[in-house]
C-alpha cells in the first residue's frame, strides 16, 4: 500500500466576542460554480466535460458559507508528458485569509487573485471572490505495490498520447475565518473523459452507471480498451460485493476505469487511489481465485487503513484482507468453487512467503508476503472466530470496528477488537501467526462448510418512526423536491446548523431464524459515527437513538442501514433577521414580555440557525431555526425583568426596549456585549490548514 501524507493542523486564535446567534441583513454575494451534488453525467464519449467529486461534505457554491474548489482538467495529446490544471477557489465573505499549496511537480503558467509567496504557494489578494491558478502537471508515475517510491516496476499513471490515466492533484487549503465554512471540491475533465475526482482518464470513454442502496457504482470503459467481462457483469459483481462487505464506509460514488492492459504497467493489475476511485486492466475477469475488480473495491471500504500512519504491525491487514475477501466474494457468488479459493490462500503456506512474520516487515523473504501469507492468516482468524461464536461474528466485525476508528489503527487495538469479537482463543491465534513465523494450514472443504455453513442472524436496519432532534428539540423533515430540488426528488432532507446535536431514530429486526448480535450503526458519508449492539431473537426488533455533531457547513449523507437522508449543514449567516418586537413593551418589576423574532432563510436554499435571544446578561433563550428556501417564519421566548429601567433586547443586529417600571426614572441598561459596531467587527478567527487525503493501493 503506497499513500500520500495528510497534514492537518487547526490553530483557534481568541480575537474578541462574536455575539451567539444569526447575521442580519441579505447575504452580500452568492458563488455561482457548479455544484458538487446532484450531477447528471449524460454521455460521457462525447461530452464536453465530465464531472465528479471527492468524497465527503459537499453543498452547492452559491452558498455564502462554502469555501469551493472548482479543478478542471485538461488532456495535452501533443505533450502527453504533461496535462493542464486549472483551479479555481470560491471564496466566501468569512473567509479573511487564504493560501493555496500546490503539489510538488507543479509549473505555473498563469494565475488571477493570487501572489506567489513560494515555489508553490499562493496567497489570496483579497481584490476578489475567487482565485485560480493554471498550471501543468506530470502525467507519468511509476512505483512499486509496496512503497510508492517514484521508481520501480511499472506504471501507476501514465498517458500515451491517444488516452492516459492520471492522478488528480492534491491542493492544499489554509485559511482564516471568522464564522463556520463549509469545503466543497469538484473535479471535472475539460474534453472526452472521466474522473471520480481523485482519478480521471482522458480521452474518448462510456461511462456505465449502476445505483446502488444510497449511492452509484460507475464503470469507465474506454473506447480503447476491450473489455475482458462485459460492463453489466462488473457493476453486478461490485454491487452484490457492496451489499455483502457490511463493514461501514460505504461511499456514494465509485468510481472505476478499465485501462487498456497495452502497456508496461508491470506486475499491477489494478490500483486504488484517493477516496473511492481505481482503475483495473481491461482484460481483468470475475471468475479468477483473486478477481482483480473486488480487490480494488475491498480497499475502496478500508477506511481504517487511509494515509501513512499505519502501524507496522498491522500493515500486513490492508493487502492480506483485500486478497481474502475477493476470493471469499467470488467463491460465495458462484463465480469460482472451493478449489479456486483454497489455491488462493495456500500460496501462503510455502516459500518464500511462510517464513515471514507479519507484524515485521524485516523477515519478508518476499514484497508480496502480505499478499500471500497474510490473506491465509486473515482467514483462518476468521474462520476460528466463526467457529467460536457459532457463526455470530464474523471478521467483517472486526473490520466495521476498525473503519469507525478516525485515528490510525494499532496493533494492539486490532487485537482488542479481535477478543472483543471472539474471545481469548482467537486472539491468541492472532498473535501466534502474526508476531511468530508459525503459519497456519489451510482448511479443508468439510471444515470451510462447518464455520462458514452455518446459520446465522438476519438483520435489517433503517430509520425508526421517532423524530429526529436537534439540539434536543424535534425538527423538520423535507422531501428535496420541496426544497427547490429536482422534480421527482425524493431523498428525504434536514437542514441543521452547524455545530449543533443531530439525534436520528434507528430501528433494527431479527428476520433470521437464530438469535444473533447487531450493530446498528449511523454512517455519514460513509464512516461510522455512532452505533450500538445488542442481541436479538428471531422476530424481536430493538429501537436506538443514535447521534451525530456536524463540525461545519456542507452537504451530508445519512445512513441507517439501507435508508437514508440528506443533512444541509448551515452557518448563522444562512438566516438573516428581520424584525424584531417585544410585547408588551412596558411592564413592572417582576412580570415578563414576551419577545419575537422574524427571520427568514437568506438564499435559495435551505437555511439553519440557532436564534440567540441577548439582553445585557448574555443569551437569554436560544431557539434553533429551520427554514426551506424563502421561507419566512417566526420565533419567540419569555423573557423576565425583576428591577426598574430600560431594557434592550437584541437578535443578530436587532434591538428593542422593554421599559420596566414606567413611573420610575428613565435608565438605559448598558451597550449590550457584541452589538455596538466596533464590536460587531471583532470576531473569532480560525486558522484551518488541511491537505485532501490521497492513497495508493493495489
Amino acid at each position: 500500500m503506497n499513500s500520500r501524507v495528510v497534514v492537518l493542523a487547526v490553530v483557534v486564535l481568541l480575537v474578541g466576542s462574536l455575539p451567539a446567534g444569526v447575521g442580519a441583513g441579505e447575504p452580500s454575494r452568492a458563488d455561482d460554480s457548479p455544484s458538487a451534488a446532484g450531477i447528471d453525467i449524460g454521455p460521457v464519449g462525447e461530452s464536453p466535460a465530465s464531472v465528479g467529486t471527492s468524497a465527503g461534505p459537499t453543498a452547492s457554491s452559491d452558498s455564502d458559507d462554502i469555501l469551493s474548489r472548482t479543478t478542471v482538467l485538461r488532456h495535452r495529446q501533443d505533450d502527453p508528458d504533461t496535462f493542464e490544471v486549472e483551479t479555481t477557489v470560491h471564496i466566501p465573505e468569512a473567509v479573511t485569509g487564504l493560501e493555496i499549496e500546490l503539489e510538488p511537480g507543479a509549473t505555473v503558467a498563469e494565475t488571477a487573485g493570487v501572489e506567489r509567496t513560494d515555489e508553490r504557494t499562493f496567497e489570496w489578494t483579497g481584490d476578489a471572490d475567487e482565485a485560480t491558478i493554471r498550471y501543468a502537471m506530470p502525467t507519468e508515475r511509476r512505483g512499486s505495490q509496496q512503497e510508492g517510491d517514484g521508481s520501480g516496476e511499472g506504471y501507476t499513471f501514465v498517458d500515451t498520447g491517444d488516452w492516459g490515466v492520471v492522478a488528480v492533484p492534491d491542493v492544499s487549503l489554509s485559511y482564516r475565518r471568522t464564522a463556520p465554512v463549509g469545503l466543497e471540491r469538484t473535479v471535472r475533465v475539460d474534453g472526452p473523459g472521466a474522473t471520480g475526482g481523485d482519478i480521471a482518464f482522458f480521452g474518448p470513454v462510456t461511462v456505465h452507471e449502476r445505483p446502488v442502496d444510497g449511492g452509484t457504482i460507475r464503470l469507465a470503459v474506454p473506447d480503447a480498451a476491450t473489455l475482458e467481462a462485459s460492463p453489466e457483469a462488473v457493476l453486478t459483481a461490485l454491487a452484490d460485493a457492496r451489499n455483502r462487505l457490511s463493514v461501514g464506509a460505504r461511499h456514494d460514488e465509485v468510481f472505476v476505469v478499465a485501462v487498456p492492459n497495452e502497456i508496461d504497467w508491470g506486475s499491477k493489475r489494478g490500483l486504488q487511489y484517493g477516496e473511492s476511485d481505481a482503475w483495473v486492466v481491461d482484460d481483468a475477469v470475475l471468475d479468477e481465485r483473486n478477481p482483480v475488480w473486488l480487490h480494488e473495491y475491498v480497499h475502496i471500504r478500508q477506511d481504517f487503513a487511509d494515509g501513512t500512519e499505519v502501524d507496522p504491525a498491522v500493515a500486513w491487514v490492508s493487502e492480506g484482507q483485500a486478497d481474502y475477501y475477493a476470493g471469499l466474494l467470488a467463491l460465495e457468488r458462484d463465480a469460482t468453487d472451493f478449489d479456486d479459493f483454497r489455491s488462493l490462500l495456500e500460496r501462503g503456506e510455502r516459500e518464500p512467503y511462510a517464513g515471514g512474520v507479519l507484524a515485521d516487515r524485516s523477515t519478508w523473504d518476499h514484497p508480496e508476503t502480505h499478499y500471500a501469507k497474510g490473506a491465509l492468516v486473515y482467514g483462518e482468524l476468521d474462520r476460528r472466530l466463526r467457529l467460536a461464536t457459532e457463526g455470530d461474528r464474523t471478521l467483517a466485525d472486526v473490520f466495521r470496528t476498525l473503519n469507525v476508528q478516525e485515528d490510525p489503527v494499532t496493533e494492539a487495538e486490532f487485537m482488542d477488537a479481535l477478543e472483543d469479537e471472539g474471545g481469548p482463543a482467537v486472539r491468541a491465534a492472532a498473535e501466534r501467526y502474526t508476531r511468530t513465523a508459525e503459519t497456519p494450514d489451510m482448511w479443508t472443504q468439510s471444515e470451510h462448510e462447518a464455520a462458514f455453513g452455518q446459520s446465522v442472524a438476519v438483520f435489517e436496519y433503517g430509520l425508526g418512526s421517532g423524530p429526529i432532534d436537534v439540539a434536543e428539540r424535534e425538527w423538520p423533515r423535507w422531501s428535496a423536491s420541496a426544497t427547490g430540488g429536482t422534480d421527482g426528488d425524493d431523498r428525504t432532507l434536514i437542514a441543521v446548523p452547524a455545530g449543533e446535536p443531530v439525534t436520528v431514530p434507528s430501528a433494527v429486526a431479527n428476520v433470521g431464524e437464530r438469535e444473533g448480535t447487531y450493530d446498528a450503526t449511523l454512517q455519514v458519508d460513509g464512516r461510522v459515527v455512532d452505533h450500538r449492539r445488542g442481541t436479538l431473537a428471531p422476530g424481536e426488533d430493538a429501537t436506538h437513538a443514535l447521534s451525530w455533531t456536524p463540525p461545519e457547513p456542507g452537504e451530508y449523507d445519512i445512513r441507517v442501514g439501507s435508508e437514508r437522508l440528506t443533512a444541509v449543514v448551515r452557518s448563522p449567516s444562512s438566516v438573516t433577521v428581520r424584525g424584531l418586537q417585544v410585547a408588551p413593551d412596558s411592564i413592572e418589576p417582576g412580570e415578563s414580555v414576551t419577545a419575537t423574532a422574524t427571520v427568514a432563510a437568506a438564499g435559495d436554499r435551505p437555511a439553519a440557525a440557532p436564534i440567540a435571544f441577548r439582553t445585557v446578561d448574555g443569551v437569554a433563550a436560544e431557539r434553533p431555526v429551520a427554514l426551506r428556501p424563502g421561507e419566512t417564519t417566526t420565533v419567540d421566548t419569555t423573557l423576565w425583568f425583576d428591577a426598574d429601567g430600560q431594557y434592550e433586547v437584541a437578535v443578530g443586529d436587532r434591538t428593542t426596549t422593554v421599559d420596566v417600571g414606567g413611573d420610575a426614572p428613565t435608565t438605559v441598561s448598558e451597550k449590550l456585549p457584541g452589538f455596538g459596531v466596533l464590536a460587531a467587527l471583532i470576531a473569532i478567527a480560525l486558522v484551518f490548514v488541511g491537505a485532501r487525503a490521497g492513497r495508493r493501493r493495489s
